[in-house]
């Protein structure tokens, strides 16, 4: 059985039946979580006949890495990781000025079908485990720890749609918080959606401080459904609205992610459609000049549309930032890594 992933509690039920004191399973969970061991015998505070015991009757399973890519700055490295079953995932480690900021994915790719992601080019695999989200962060906490620093701040935002993944996904927010694990605070966590409205209201309903982001990128039905075709499903009024009822319930500002298309949703017809829908909404807006995906055949807008555009949110009082750019050099766009592997 792999322990990798457990909660204290799981551990301690184990450990009940190895005729063990729960302690020792504490002992064991911050040994795995907190010191990075990826075998029974580094574990030098549990005896030599348990860690025998344990050896032989569990494991701890944790992804290869597969590639890495840096960025010529130093800033952003890219990982593919491949599980036990050949399951390969990305994660991308981002050096911000604030802090360590990581992107985990939730799923194996993703089947939400966006036209601008390469995370959708091979479909959805499967869902990740609690323990699968757990390792992306914990593989970078361990060679951050030998750099003397750590990760601050988790996006998952990386393939896959996290509230289609809700059980796993709340586990993996429970999990990184426990003081036996990496000990975060809710409030470091930022979780993408496309717009899943009832896994919105269901997370809204968990009392947990966890950002929230939605991916608009259209400001209006036709061109939304275009671009994502979830939009059918859950409509943009719907979408916003569910936005700002998690606003307001847990006083959390939400971002609005909008890709910027080359005159494709970057007009300014576009900019007064998205301000009159998020108007008077604890809110701000992420603008992120398209990273071209070869097969998607998207182009970037020009500095000065981009420009245009922010403009035009800023002067009707939208909360407007433009996404800093990081790991264009390594492809850090999700799936962009995993895609070139598969193919």
């Amino acid at each position: 059985m792999n322990l990798f992933g457990m909660t204290l509690g799981a551990l301690q039920e184990q450990f009940a039946e190895l005729g063990q004191p729960k302690f020792r399973a504490r002992q064991t969970a911050e040994w795995m979580y907190q010191r990075g061991a990826r075998t029974f015998g580094e574990m030098t505070n549990l005896s030599k006949e348990l860690r025998q015991k344990l050896s032989a009757q569990h494991e701890i399973l944790r992804p290869e890495e597969q590639a890495r890519l840096d960025s010529a700055d130093g800033l952003t490295t890219k990982l593919l990781l491949r599980f036990a079953d050949g399951t390969a995932v990305e994660t991308v480690l981002m050096r911000q000025p604030y802090g360590n900021s990581i992107c985990i994915s939730s799923q194996a790719g993703c089947n939400m079908g966006c036209k601008f992601c390469a995370s959708t080019l091979h479909g959805m695999e499967r869902d990740l485990t609690t323990g699968e989200m757990f390792a992306q962060a914990l593989h970078i906490q361990d060679f951050l720890r030998e750099e003397g620093s750590g990760v601050d701040t988790v996006v998952v935002m990386g393939s896959g749609e996290p509230l289609m993944n809700y059980e796993a996904l709340l586990g993996f927010l429970h999990l990184m918080h426990e003081p036996y694990a990496l000990g975060m605070g809710y409030r470091n966590f930022t979780i993408s959606t496309s717009g899943i409205v009832p896994g919105i209201y269901r997370l809204m309903e968990e009392g947990i401080p966890v950002n929230l982001s939605i991916s608009l990128h259209a400001p209006n039905d036709a061109l939304r459904s275009e671009l994502m075709p979830i939009n059918r499903k859950y409509p943009l009024r719907d979408v916003v609205e569910a936005g700002r009822a998690y606003g307001e319930r847990t006083k959390r500002r939400v971002t609005y992610e909008y890709i910027l298309i080359d005159h494709l949703n970057d007009g300014e017809e576009h900019a007064r459609e998205l301000c009159s829908l998020l108007s008077g909404q604890l809110a701000s807006v992420n603008l992120i000049p398209i990273n071209p995906v070869v097969e998607r055949n998207l182009l970037r807008p020009s500095p000065e549309r981009i420009r245009h555009f922010e403009t035009m949110l800023q002067s009707r009082h939208i909360n407007v930032t433009v996404r800093r750019e990081m790991g264009t050099d390594i492809d850090a766009a999700c799936g962009q890594l995993r895609n070139r592997h598969m193919n």
